[in-house]
């Protein structure tokens, strides 16, 4: 499971609170298998961060991996179905670098789908309590970056976007996943992919009334119980396909 380290001027990241904190959470749960989880931290570079990625993989030879980023614009967890072989910053990374649309692999093809069952991420999470929703785009920075890069492994992966939740305060970067506007795709098909849901995000009900839909995340512990909930699905998709 890999997270990013600040950037800009922010001293958290919330990807790194919810991957670390998500752990202890999966000792409470029914799982499938033996589950380990080995975490990497990935720098906001885009020179870097899939060079990182790589040798992780190579080093730990994962059965599968999770990629957490922030985003600013959003408050649910959001899985990501597909990635877009292109960067384009709105501002510079921690290098300094600030591309305008080049391809993350040259050749490589313009959109990558996760191999896995996205909607079943969604869904287990959404059952956790959690607000979530299938998410088709996930901008051009890092994330996206990332994303495009898991979706390529030789092992199942798939990227998760968290709202960028903070300590005290508001983040002042993570907008970056939501702006500028980016082309939507048209929906995948049912032929091995399930239709988006629509969004899911509202208060808890009170105790008289059923059932309690999945509340917005608003603390790093609600993201970490989302996230280990996501952790449980994908660790039950990979036994299956044993």
């Amino acid at each position: 499971m890999t997270y990013f380290e600040p950037f800009g001027a922010d001293t958290e990241n919330a990807s790194r609170e919810a991957a670390l904190r998500s752990i202890p959470h999966l000792h409470d749960m029914v799982l499938p298998c033996e589950v380990e989880v080995t975490t990497v931290m990935l720098p906001v570079v885009f020179a870097r961060a899939g060079k990182v990625l790589a040798e992780a993989v190579e080093r730990i030879h994962p059965d599968a991996v999770i990629s957490i980023g922030e985003a600013g614009g959003r408050s649910a967890i959001t899985p990501e179905l597909q990635a877009f072989n292109e960067n384009l910053a709105r501002i510079p990374d921690n290098a300094g670098a600030q591309p305008h649309g080049e391809p993350i692999i040259p050749g490589g093809p313009d959109i990558a789908v996760s191999p896995v069952r996205v909607a079943d991420i969604t869904r287990a999470i959404n059952e956790s309590g959690i607000a979530a929703e299938t998410s088709q785009d996930p901008g051009r920075y890092l994330c996206n970056n990332v994303a495009y890069r898991v979706a390529r492994l030789a092992v199942p992966g798939i990227f998760i976007h968290v709202p960028a939740l903070r300590t005290v305060g508001t983040a002042t970067v993570g907008a970056e996943t939501d702006a500028p506007p980016a082309p939507q795709p048209a929906p995948l098909s049912d032929t091995g992919r399930a239709s988006l849901p629509e969004t899911v995000c509202s208060a808890p009900l009170g105790e008289s009334a059923a059932p309690v839909l999945p509340r917005c995340a608003r603390t790093f512990d609600d993201l970490s119980l989302g996230i280990a909930a996501a952790i449980a699905e994908l660790a039950r998709q990979v036994a299956e396909g044993r």
